[in-house]
Formats: structure tokens, sequence, C-alpha cells
């Protein structure tokens, strides 16, 4: 249908799971795409900038959001997805590298990537931060993972009070159990038949972003029906 027609789309953590189901649903949309993961080799979207990124690397960060700059002069829609997490694990268990890894990706590659876009961001555009339902929600032996996404709720939260004056809104995506990649770090038995796909997540951002321009969802709550974790 093309109701975001022309806007310029960039997402991180784009090479599958949420990030490549909410690529294709802007696509689909009509939004020019910025394409950025650590291991990005896809062909999918031959019009897309396709670009590799580390979002731990204020450096490659950095070149990233240059690119973006020089390619397209705006950015319309940003969607903060690069995550990752870690195996089971006790607090007196979890290894200092793993925890700061964590937190790395998820906290503070959320904030230099938000850091580099803003600039470029017009009043009525859109920033989503993928946080996960473990922003509001904790559980066992997945504390370097909670702390990340209760973190990056609480930036995503502060970062929507300072973008209300500039008319760009905030929104905090957390979706429960999605039947995505994710669970061959922590639970690779998982049920995933039970759990949101990835497109019905793309959904949801969809409908959210296609609000007119002075309204906003603060956050997106999506859970299975299915009860799963």
């Amino acid at each position: 249908m093309n109701r975001l027609e022309g806007k310029i789309s960039v997402i991180t953590g784009a090479s599958r799971g949420i990030g490549l189901a909410i690529a294709r649903a802007l696509a689909a949309e009509g939004c020019q795409l910025a394409l950025a993961s650590r291991t990005i080799e896809t062909t999918e979207f031959p019009d897309a900038l396709v670009h590799r990124c580390d979002v731990r690397d204020p450096q490659s960060v950095d070149e990233f959001f240059a690119t973006v700059r020089q390619r397209f002069g705006r950015i319309d829609i940003l969607v903060n997805n690069a995550g990752n997490a870690h195996a089971l694990l006790n607090v007196e268990n979890m290894p200092v590298d793993t925890f700061r890894d964590v937190l790395d990706t998820n906290l503070f590659g959320t904030f230099l990537c938000t850091r580099a876009a803003l600039p470029l961001i017009p009043r009525g555009g859109a920033i989503i931060n993928n946080l996960s339902i473990c922003a509001v929600q904790v559980f066992p032996q997945e504390s370097a993972y909670c702390s990340a996404k209760f973190g990056t709720l609480g930036f995503t939260n502060v970062l929507r009070e300072e973008c209300r004056p500039k008319g760009i809104r905030v929104i905090a995506l957390m979706a429960g159990a999605t039947a995505t990649d994710i669970w061959n770090q922590f639970m690779p038995d998982a049920p995933r038949d039970r759990m949101l796909s990835p497109d019905t997540v793309a959904t949801a951002v969809v409908n959210a972003l296609l609000l007119s321009e002075n309204s906003s969802v603060d956050e997106i709550r999506i859970s299975p029906t299915s009860g799963v974790l």
C-alpha cells in the first residue's frame, strides 16, 4: 500500500529475526532502507544501503551514520534493534566479559546509534527501541540481559521526554517470546511454535508508525496468547 512512501528507515541488527522482519514490512510500505549488522550480506533489498556496523564501537557507528547522511541526508525512522543475550547463568557464575558485552550491545549500542542519528531526524520522525519484555520482567539466570533491557528502557523514557519538543516520537517495543535465533543462546529447545512470529511484531511496529505525526504509542507490548515465557 506504500503508506510510508519515501520515508528513510535505518534498522540495526537487520540481518535476521525481528530486524529483518521490520525491514521487509517497511520496504512493503514504500520506505527506503539503510540496514546495518555485524554480519549483514543481504541481496534481498537491492536498493537498500547495506553496511556492516558494530553498534558497540563508536567509530563503526559514526562511519555507518556518515554513510547514511551522504546517501539520504535524513532519517525518518530509526529502529534500534541490534541486541544479544547469553547462556543461562547465575550471577556468581557470570563472566565479566559476557556481562559487559551484553550491556555494550543492547544499552551502549542503542545510545551510540541514537546519538549519531538524532541530528538527521526531522520533526515527525520516529525512534523505535527494541527492548523485549525483559525490560519490565525479570528472569532468573538472565542478569546481564535483563539489566541491559531495564537500562535501555530507562534511556528510552528519558529520550522520549527530550524528543517531545522536537516532534520526534520515541517508542519502546516490548515483545514477549518471539521465534528468533536469539533463543539458541540460552534455550535452544524453547517451544517456538507457541511464540510470536517476527512478522507479527513487525506489523505492530508499522501500525504504530502509521499514526498521525501528532500522536504516538509510547510503548508496544505484544505477547503470545499461549502463555509461553
